[in-house]
């Protein structure tokens, strides 16, 4: 499945991580179950499922209003992103 990923065009032109690396990895990991190994791979992993579930959701569901979980679930993706991202590049 590797040889299919897109590359990181941060990585390609710049040759550091950027927010989103790992997240195809990551998803992968997910769908071979190895659950644990992709959060160490892209913390924000669950979030980003929520998040496109919820999308998801409020596209086909138009009788109730998920505009207020979509905006917590960005924030607390945007977050989870952000901190995990500044993690790898000065503890790591």
């Amino acid at each position: 499945m590797e040889e299919y990923m897109v590359p990181c065009m941060n990585k390609s032109v710049f040759g550091m991580d950027c927010m989103g690396c790992g997240t195809q990895r990551s998803l992968a990991l997910v769908l071979e179950g190895e659950f644990i190994e992709a959060f160490k791979m892209f913390p924000a992993i669950y979030t980003l499922l929520l998040f496109g579930l919820t999308i998801a959701l409020h596209l086909f569901d138009k009788k109730r209003n998920y505009l207020t979980p979509i905006a917590v679930l960005a924030i607390a993706n945007g977050l989870i992103m952000v901190v995990s991202y500044f993690y790898k590049i000065y503890i790591n």
